[in-house]
């Protein structure tokens, strides 16, 4: 790993722009730093909501609101 990093010195940086912005604005806009819950499967249960709530926040921002109403009755939801 280490080798690969000597050889991409920007990688991390990359990787930071990319990923990280987006637990950051995760954290951000869910207001949560912390889990509220304990245990491994009611974390998951908590950040597979955190996700859905960001990619829906997403998807309306970037289509807008009646384009994704559309489309999801178009997909059966």
């Amino acid at each position: 790993m280490q080798s690969r990093l000597d050889r991409q010195l920007d990688a991390m940086t990359i990787r930071r722009r990319t990923v990280e912005h987006v637990f950051g604005t995760l954290k951000h806009w869910m207001g949560s730093t912390h889990f509220q819950t304990r245990r491994l499967g009611h974390v998951a249960a908590e950040m597979s909501l955190h996700v859905l709530a960001y990619n829906l926040k997403r998807v309306i921002r970037i289509l807008g609101f009646a384009k994704t109403m559309r489309a999801m009755k178009l997909a059966g939801v």
